[in-house]
């Protein structure tokens, strides 16, 4: 079979690269990744230079909302130290919502992306973050656990949602518990890659009830999962390419459920700066009641390292 009706049959793009590998130039057939339909490819990806590092932009804000006293919320980033640590360990942009309210859902929140980030800074050199960011999120677990038995009675309830994002090379790997959510925002478009662990979601996907009537449903903000509750965490993690232009977007429930998905779409893209973007994210959120306390990551990525893997190791690709 040709390698045209390989890419009509299973709907992937087909492409000759060359791979660098000790001086040594191997030709090699590539299958590029398959998108999500409802994340479309950029608009134009040519002349992208593929020498360049990974490069990106970003903001970050916190608010305690309209309602509530104080703020459960906790973020936090790992910026590489240096040229050679973009290449061995990249970024790491963590965000957390604290569930349990005098049960100090703010000490777990703080918890878990503290041991996030100080893991991350102590990883191995070239871990890939598909490995990576999965032990972490175990590390940050048995840190709010730890928190918890630490605080005593007052502290048996406390709990915590995450979203990580790693980012090395062209690629975002992203690991979450929760319904703390991650977008990417792609010409014009965003698009949720991350599922909410919530009773409601977990009954749409059996079939039990339908999209309408989870809006509806009392289980609708009920978690399914979360940190701090077990001894093992349950963390769902999936990886994209990215590309220039991209807009990553990570925020906890406060946000999500009072902006919609277009409406981020239209405040973060078209090169729109992004602490001002973020400002009115939390601005618009407020403005329509603020319930809870609101928290947004904006990460622009400004350019990409091309990379290919063989048998585990990274390749550059030409």
């Amino acid at each position: 079979m040709g390698i045209g009706h390989l890419a009509r049959k299973f709907g992937q793009a087909i492409l000759p690269v060359r791979i660098s590998a000790s001086g040594m130039a191997v030709s090699q057939w590539e299958i590029a990744e398959s998108f999500h339909p409802r994340i479309p490819l950029p608009r134009s990806i040519e002349g992208s230079s593929h020498s360049s590092m990974l490069e990106l932009e970003f903001a970050e804000r916190t608010d305690v909302g309209r309602v509530r006293d104080h703020n459960e919320d906790y973020h936090g980033h790992v910026a590489p130290a240096s040229p050679g640590r973009v290449r061995t360990h990249g970024w790491l942009f963590v965000l957390a919502d604290g569930v349990g309210g005098h049960e100090h859902g703010e000490v777990a929140s703080r918890a878990s992306v503290e041991s996030m980030m100080e893991g991350f800074e102590k990883a191995k050199d070239g871990e890939a973050h598909s490995q990576l960011l999965p032990r972490l999120v175990q590390q940050a677990n048995a840190a709010v656990l730890n928190a918890s038995h630490a605080g005593g009675s007052s502290s048996s309830g406390m709990a915590t949602t995450m979203v990580a994002c790693g980012l090395r090379f062209d690629r975002v790997t992203v690991a979450h518990v929760g319904d703390s959510r991650c977008y990417l925002i792609r010409n014009g478009q965003a698009v949720q890659i991350t599922r909410d662990h919530t009773v409601a979601n977990e009954q749409i996907r059996l079939g039990l009830v339908s999209s309408q009537e989870a809006v509806d449903s009392s289980t609708r903000h009920i978690l399914s999962r979360s940190l701090g509750t077990e001894m093992v965490a349950n963390v769902e993690t999936n990886d994209h390419q990215i590309f220039a232009g991209d807009v990553l977007l990570l925020c906890c429930d406060g946000l999500h459920n009072e902006v919609t998905a277009s409406e981020m779409a239209a405040m973060c893209g078209h090169g729109q700066d992004l602490h001002a973007a973020a400002e009115k994210l939390v601005a618009v959120a407020n403005d329509r009641g603020g319930h809870d306390n609101i928290s947004v990551q904006l990460i622009r990525i400004r350019d990409v390292e091309r990379m290919g893997m063989y048998r585990g190791r990274p390749y550059k690709l030409y």
